[in-house]
């Protein structure tokens, strides 16, 4: 790999060709914070996916475009006068430095757990007197990962199950709620009570350690990949989808299932 001296002048080079092209090309002279903000949240998901995909190449690319945005911030700071890359870079590094006392300072912590859970205390000492728990959270998360940030907030002030068995018994309880709301056709009511579902999954999801976001982008990812086989096996016979009753779709969404796609 390459040396620190290396990643640095590349690094270098980088924020040059940055500064030209926001001084000669018309797109990036014009871009605000505003108008990168949805190119940002979309180079953030191809990122992500890269990752679940454990695409090395694809990750190399989709972090170099991330990166760009991150910079591109940072020199539109600069030109406003209200910070740059080094204030971005100063910042980040005290942030780390300061809630890792287990590493610059005399605190001890041996497992990932208990640096966890000393983890939101820390963080509590730099809101400048806000010291709601779940204020950390961005209201502009997707709704799924938010719950799990939510609970996991709430967890490490040692609001939790004591025993996470326990959670089956709330899982079972919301679902229940939720088929009684839609015997009763109450649209609102139902919508509210499988949201609580979700939610009491989420949790159970917590409790035993499994990642809900990851877990259901698998699914979706082999749905598509069993799907695809459904949809090709039916045009290569000259059949259409859409001719084919269900139980012929079973079939051969179940012969996708048996060569594990």
């Amino acid at each position: 790999m390459h040396t620190r001296k290396e990643q640095m002048e590349a690094f270098g080079r980088f924020l040059d060709v940055l500064d030209e092209l926001r001084e000669k090309c018309p797109w990036d002279r014009k871009q605000t914070n505003e108008s990168l903000r949805p190119n940002t949240i979309e180079e953030t998901y191809e990122l992500c996916d890269a990752l679940m995909k454990d695409d090395k190449k694809e990750i190399c690319k989709e972090l170099g475009d991330v990166l760009l945005h991150v910079a591109f911030y940072a020199k539109i700071g600069s030109e406003t006068g209200d910070f740059d890359m080094k204030d971005v870079c100063d910042r980040l590094c005290d942030k780390l430095i300061f809630r890792h006392p287990h590493v610059f300072g005399e605190v001890k912590a041996d497992t990932a757990e208990k640096v966890v859970e000393n983890w939101e205390q820390i963080k509590m000492k730099e809101k400048d007197g806000n010291k709601m728990v779940l204020s950390g959270v961005p209201s502009a998360l997707p709704s799924l990962i938010k719950a799990y940030r939510i609970q996991d907030k709430a967890r490490n002030v040692g609001f939790d199950w004591e025993d996470r068995k326990d959670i089956w018994k709330k899982v079972k309880e919301e679902i229940g709620e939720f088929e009684a709301e839609v015997e009763n056709m109450d649209k609102d009511k139902a919508e509210a009570e499988f949201g609580d579902v979700m939610f009491s999954l989420i949790n159970a999801a917590r409790l035993y350690k499994i990642n809900p976001d990851n877990a259901l982008e698998r699914t979706n990812q082999k749905f598509i990949r069993r799907f695809n086989y459904l949809e090709e096996h039916t045009i290569q016979e000259g059949k259409n989808l859409k001719d084919m009753t269900l139980e012929e779709m079973d079939a051969i969404w179940n012969e996708a299932k048996k060569k594990g796609l």
